[in-house]
């Protein structure tokens, strides 16, 4: 093959390949060669058909083979020969070619950028350390306690309050007709928790065993069942039963209720549940102050199909998030001011993410195969048990799959050596003081070139109103948005009313998620990746 190099502009390359005929004929002759003993037609031995009568039958469809098989291999071959690094799947757009003819091709690609050794000599940082307060053990104890709320059945005249749990049949109808999943048996419904249609609970207050309701209501424009969206409903109700909640304490009963000793023993446990969060939010802070010093510290150029990539996902994240404010134009029209601001965060993820790569491949930093195995089996999880083993031998053929996977890991190990290399300090705070701090890191606004931007490990969110830009980077690089998403097969029984969208979880095989560290590596570059027919149970 002839390689003619078209562009070479920052991490952009274009190339114009040649393949000879003669090359592709060569596939095709030895193809035909394969095929050919297989091939059976009327009045031949099987076998013993002529090649010419193969590739008479056969020839097109051998040589739309070969084609593709010359092109992969010769892309494959100019990779190797150029020593690129590709950062997204190369574009590869055929210009000439056909029976007879040399076949010319066009390859465009972007490359992964030269990081050279990262600076991470000078690092220093703050731990916060907060020490778990009775107090938050008490209100700890007090949300399990109401999280266990239960409840018996009030006196046969008894009129239902907010509160109280309603066991109902119901009916539903729109326009005197009945609907698709508009009627359930025994369903119970705590009065106030706001997990029917708007209404439908109010209208349940004062109601006694045995008695019959029609309800009016209206479903939500946003509602997950698009022919019910913004309809009137009405359906008949028969109560069962009433029950009122049962007092419980937090007592050696309720600890015993439990699985445990007694309230001694849930309190230890749940001091430790504390510490475990105090030292997660210490952790995020640590985290954003070493990102934003590495941030400072290096500079380079980024693929920017990649940044496109990492600032959709941000964007669509941010539109949704608008969508359900009250004034959803004028929370699109305040995002759309910070555009520029949001494509600046987005290059700050991609920057960071292979910043984090490069260092963990500098320092021998793995994800070993049983680390890698217990990935797969807890994603796996996600799935129905009849479904889990294909998605495991789908995330072991598919790179990208197996990358999106490790990434998370991958980072946390790199984050720890940074830690690891840092000069620490400690200092004593409360609760209080480090909420203080890391929320003072998400809502302040540094000027222009200050070398800070804001970004969190979670998607952005459309604030109440007034968008924020993301919070200050629990991890910069780039991860995946999880996708809110309403189910097509939605039942429009009352409860599935409960939010306008149910957040869908991402399956771990769906489109690259604006790669995360490890996946920003040319093994892990953006592509599609097929999904594996599996449903999530």
């Amino acid at each position: 093959m002839q390689t003619v190099e078209t562009l070479n502009e920052g991490l952009k390359r274009a190339y114009k390949i040649t393949i000879p005929a003669k090359d592709i004929d060569a596939l095709v002759d030895k193809e035909l060669q394969t095929v050919a003993p297989r091939i059976r037609m009327p009045g031949f031995r099987p076998g013993k058909v002529p090649a010419n009568l193969v590739r008479k039958m056969h020839g097109p469809a051998l040589e739309q083979e070969a084609l593709q098989t010359a092109v992969r291999d010769s892309v494959q071959k100019l990779m190797a020969e150029q020593n690129l690094r590709p950062a997204t799947q190369p574009s590869v757009e055929l210009e000439e070619g056909g029976p007879g003819k040399d076949t010319i091709v066009n390859v465009q690609l972007e490359t992964l950028p030269d990081v050279a050794e990262p600076n991470i000599g000078n690092l220093k940082l703050e731990r916060l350390t907060v020490e778990p307060t009775d107090a938050e053990v008490d209100q700890a104890l007090e949300r399990l306690v109401s999280g266990q709320k239960s409840f018996e059945p009030a006196p046969a005249k008894y009129a239902a309050q907010s509160g109280d749990l309603v066991v109902m049949d119901y009916e539903g109808t729109v326009d005197g007709e009945a609907f698709e999943g508009g009627k359930g048996e025994g369903m119970s419904v705590e009065l106030g928790s706001g997990r029917l249609i708007p209404g439908f609970e109010d209208q349940l207050v004062g109601v006694k065993a045995n008695d019959q309701r029609k309800l009016k209501v209206k479903f939500p424009d946003d509602y997950g069942v698009d022919y019910l969206k913004g309809r009137d409903a009405v359906f008949e109700v028969t109560v069962n039963e009433v029950q009122k909640p049962r007092q419980t304490k937090a007592d050696d009963d309720f600890a015993k209720s439990m699985g445990l000793e007694g309230i001694d023993q849930l309190r230890k446990l749940i001091t430790g549940q504390v510490e475990q969060e105090l030292n997660g939010l210490t952790r995020t802070h640590m985290k954003r102050k070493l990102l934003d010093q590495l941030a400072a510290a290096h500079d380079f150029d980024v693929p920017p199909s990649m940044v496109e990539a990492e600032f959709e996902q941000i964007w669509k994240q941010l539109e949704h998030e608008a969508s359900h404010e009250p004034d959803p134009a004028k929370a699109l029209a305040e995002i759309e001011a910070e555009r520029g601001e949001y494509r600046a965060i987005a290059e700050r993820r991609v920057r960071l993410g292979l910043l984090l790569s490069e260092i963990g491949t500098r320092n021998g930093i793995e994800i070993s195969q049983n680390e890698m195995n217990q990935l797969i089996m807890q994603a796996a999880q996600q799935y129905r048990p009849e479904d889990r083993q294909r998605f495991v031998e789908y995330v072991r053929k598919e790179p990208m799959a197996a990358a999106q996977l490790r990434a998370p890991l991958f980072e946390d190990k790199v984050v720890d050596y940074l830690f690891g290399q840092a000069e620490i300090s400690e200092r004593s705070v409360n609760r209080t003081e480090l909420e203080a701090e890391i929320e003072s890191e998400d809502t302040h606004v540094h000027g222009p070139g200050c070398g800070h931007d804001h970004d969190n490990d979670h998607a952005p969110k459309a604030k109440k109103a007034t968008p924020k830009k993301p919070k200050a980077a629990d991890a910069a690089p780039a991860k995946s948005v999880e996708k809110d998403s309403k189910s097509a097969k939605q039942k429009a029984e009352p409860k599935a009313a409960a939010k306008p969208a149910a957040k869908a979880k991402t399956e771990a095989a769906a489109k690259p998620k604006a790669t995360k560290v490890e996946a920003a590596k040319v093994e892990a570059a953006k592509t599609s990746a097929k999904k594996p027919a599996a449903k999530k149970g």
